[in-house]
């Protein structure tokens, strides 16, 4: 396991490569190395390489090769008349700490790879001659994508097709710019999950939208906040489908604009649409299709999501389609259903249970409420936490991306859930999963620990389980953090 140094300032391709001060210029003289699993490529901080870097040899599951970075200062730099980092075939590859900007091509291309991970990676100014997608993976395996940071980019900032399973995490993607640009479009890809991302088209050039799934299987789009865009998420024909809890506003422009549409492209399958906030737009939810098209739309679930400032409908169902709308909530002013006479008579989509409500604000605020009350329900003798209680302060003097949870020096018994930037926090706050339960914390930091008992050890005593918060600054490996350990006494719980 070797440890390769690269510094476009004073390193030299005659040299060793092997230490800071016996570093290799160029990116082409890593190229021409045969890399071996859990092999480093460390690019200096401050350097810039105007070159393409092609990743030619594989990692494995335990020894992947990683391409970071080292030193201190701004992160590396590649500018490209082709892609960024460019692959085919190689597996095991981690690439992070890097900026990429001002390539004719792609930021990252990876065609037929395996097991990559990219993290804490900045693409800008890419596919300046050809609309290529910033972000690039074609038929291939495992795939996570996190904590990276797309902007001005031309095409789209995700491009996936055929990949089975694909992971986009706590990405931020701003202004994805051209004719068929959308901030992530994913194609014929299974086993995908679309989870905390900040994505942004409110000012790209573009006709297009923010998430479009073409014929997704088995995803998960969830606690995102998409702002922006011709639609929100389209996934016109997919299978066993999962749209919760996002935050979906500013599409419109277009009669048809919907936050959420499908049932326009092929069969439509197992959608659970649900816990969403969809506002300032034109239709909410779209269940729509071609004349004449004998496209299947079953099992249609819209539910527990709230709706305002729509100009037209939170629902639209003019295609036949089974299916169900209940538990929503939808302000005054905002029309609740537009379903074809039809489809009412077939019976088979079935509105129950929804409400109309003065103010939309006042009912996500007695939901917060109403969380907060059920950390009551932590003070439980079987569920201890060590510490009191969690609050949210905002410090917009430091350019981190995630949340540090820290002491207040003012008050030991609090944690302090910081957010960095122009991040914010949902209306559904935050949860964390554990081994046992989950930790919810609310937007005014309010928590409440919700234990599933049929998780628990079956034996008496006690266990526990934490939850670490933690930043990384994305200039450096070093995280800030703090744990928050739940104790669970077993006797009691278990019969």
């Amino acid at each position: 396991m070797t440890v390769y140094y690269v510094n476009s300032a004073t390193g030299s391709d005659r040299n060793g490569g092997t230490g800071q001060n016996s570093a290799f210029a160029t990116l082409s003289k890593v190229e021409s190395l045969k890399l071996k699993p859990g092999d480093s490529v460390l690019l200096a901080k401050g350097s810039v390489f105007n070159e393409q870097f092609d990743i030619k040899y594989s990692g494995s599951d335990s020894a992947p090769i990683k391409i970071g970075s080292y030193g201190t200062g701004a992160a590396p730099v590649i500018h490209s008349s082709g892609d960024g980092i460019h692959s085919l075939y190689a597996s095991n590859i981690v690439i992070e700490n890097l900026k990429i900007s001002n390539t004719g091509g792609a930021g990252i291309y990876g065609g037929s790879v395996t097991n990559w991970t990219v993290r804490d990676v900045e693409i800008a100014k890419t596919g300046l001659s050809e609309n290529a997608g910033a972000v690039t993976f074609r038929s291939s395996k495992n795939v996570t994508v996190e904590d990276s940071k797309i902007s001005g980019v031309k095409g789209d900032g995700f491009w996936i097709e055929k990949v089975a399973g694909i992971k986009l995490l706590n990405n931020t993607v701003t202004s994805a710019s051209g004719s068929t640009a959308d901030a992530v479009q994913m194609n014929d890809s299974s086993n995908i999950l679309i989870r905390g991302n900040h994505l942004d088209q409110t000012h790209a050039d573009s006709p297009k939208g923010v998430i479009a799934l073409v014929r997704p299987v088995n995803a998960v789009v969830e606690d995102n906040t998409l702002t922006g865009g011709g639609f929100g998420i389209s996934a016109q024909a997919g299978k066993n489908v999962a749209i919760r809890d996002n935050d979906v506003s500013g599409y419109h422009g277009y009669s048809w604009s919907f936050a959420v549409g499908l049932g326009d492209q092929g069969n439509t399958r197992d959608y659970d649409i649900s816990g969403n906030h969809i506002h300032d737009g034109a239709w909410g939810v779209a269940v729509s299709g071609p004349s004449g098209a004998s496209y299947t739309r079953t099992n249609i679930k819209v539910h527990d999501n709230v709706f305002d400032d729509l100009s037209q409908a939170a629902l639209k169902v003019d295609r036949p389609a089974s299916g169900s709308f209940t538990n929503n909530t939808i302000e005054t002013g905002t029309k609740a259903t537009a379903i074809s006479p039809s489809i009412v008579d077939a019976h088979a989509f079935t509105v129950s249970g929804n409400k109309t409500v003065a103010n939309v604000e006042t009912t996500l605020a007695a939901a917060d409420t109403k969380v907060a009350a059920a950390t009551e329900v932590a003070a439980d003798s079987a569920v201890v936490a060590v510490h009191d209680n969690l609050k949210i302060f905002t410090d917009n003097s430091e350019a981190h991306r995630g949340n540090l949870l820290d002491n207040d020096s003012s008050d030991n018994d609090t944690l302090v859930l910081r957010r960095f930037g122009d991040e914010t926090v949902g209306k559904h706050g935050l949860t964390l999963t554990g081994e046992y339960g989950d930790i919810h914390v609310d937007r005014e930091g309010n928590y409440a620990y919700t234990l599933d008992e049929t998780k628990l050890p079956h034996h008496s005593g006690h266990v526990s389980e934490s939850f670490s918060y933690g930043i990384n600054d994305g200039t450096s490996h070093h995280s800030d953090g703090d744990t928050l350990t739940v104790f669970i006494h077993l006797d009691g719980l278990l019969s």
